[in-house]
């Protein structure tokens, strides 16, 4: 008996198998939230610009003394041969630049304006970046406090959080750097007044962090995995560490990213207004406000701080946004 047409022998059968091609053992790989975040951010073009900038200051900022060596002239020696001594401006053109001065020299003393751009770079991501970590911090242990513990915990840290949201940061900050001591914890000319600096703008900035950290473990602390948690008998302080706070670090970042040029903005801010680093220390804000005095002779001198203080808060914001869509699951970028 011939057997049925629709039928195959085991050699046709072997055949058929080996043309199918095996299917890739993990043809669904799991994504982390980090994951699809870094995803998200890599496809917004202004963010990664804006992260690139962030990337070079940092590095200026820690190689201020290399690049001043290799570029400039030591921030703070004079170069009178530079300045015309009866108007008190710079010799030459477009405030003196020159090859020895890429951004020409202050008037009056002539001190290389590179030089000084490059080192208060230092001055104000020291300042933002410490200050930030300063604020979250202190808002993220506050804030989780309050919204988990909740009752009069979370009264009275709202409280707080209120009147230091009404506080006037400025003047408080003025009024605090005119009675500082020389020396402090070590410290003397403007080590002191950089700590003040962090101190009082991560100490107001810290409600801000608060809030958000609250509200959000106020929608977290009801959530099936806490009571699962509470149920197999985790303590309070376990499931703040290992429950809760994970969740928030998004938000946290998110908040912290946009923080740093607020930070840059008020410490420029205060040393514009003589309540911040002392001179000769370079200082944006410092150079705008001695700027102030010679900006109708040597415009240039007030153009280049503003620029560096613009580019740099631009960068910043900009890095944020992104962070910000990235984290954001309801986000349609």
């Amino acid at each position: 008996m011939t057997a049925p047409l629709h039928e195959t022998n085991a050699a046709e059968r072997s055949a058929v198998v080996d043309a199918v091609p095996d299917a890739p053992a993990n043809a669904i790989e799991g994504r982390s939230p980090w994951q699809i975040a870094w995803t998200r951010l890599k496809k917004d073009k202004l963010a990664l610009t804006g992260g690139f900038v962030v990337l070079v200051l940092i590095l200026v900022a820690i190689l201020a003394p290399v690049i001043v060596g290799l570029l400039g002239h030591p921030p703070d020696q004079f170069h009178e041969d530079r300045i015309d001594p009866l108007f008190g401006t710079p010799i030459g053109s477009w405030g003196g630049i020159s090859g020895d001065f890429l951004l020409g020299v202050e008037p009056v003393n002539g001190r290389d304006v590179f030089s000084r751009i490059v080192y208060g770079a230092q001055i104000s991501l020291i300042v933002a970046f410490a200050a930030a970590l300063f604020a979250v911090a202190l808002g993220t242990v506050l804030g989780i406090i309050a919204g988990y513990f909740g009752g009069w915990a979370d009264a009275a840290l709202s409280r707080v959080m209120d009147v230091m949201l009404a506080f006037p940061q400025l003047l408080f900050t003025i009024a605090l750097v005119s009675v500082l001591p020389k020396s402090l914890l070590g410290l003397d000319g403007s080590g002191v007044r950089i700590l003040a600096l962090v101190v009082v703008i991560g100490f107001f900035g810290w409600p801000y962090v608060g809030r958000i950290v609250r509200g959000q473990t106020l929608s977290l602390r009801n959530r099936e995995y806490v009571e699962a948690a509470q149920s197999l008998g985790a303590g309070r302080f376990y499931i703040l560490r290992r429950e809760l706070l994970p969740n928030l670090i998004a938000p946290i970042t998110v908040y912290a990213t946009l923080m740093i040029p607020t930070n840059i903005l008020t410490e420029a801010a205060l040393s514009f207004l003589g309540a911040g680093v002392k001179p000769p220390t370079a200082s944006w804000g410092q150079m705008l406000s001695t700027a102030i005095t010679t900006y109708e002779s040597d415009p240039l001198f007030m153009i280049f701080p503003g620029l560096a203080i613009f580019i740099t808060v631009l960068a910043f914001n900009l890095f944020g946004d992104g962070v910000r869509d990235a984290l954001d699951p309801k986000s349609s970028r």
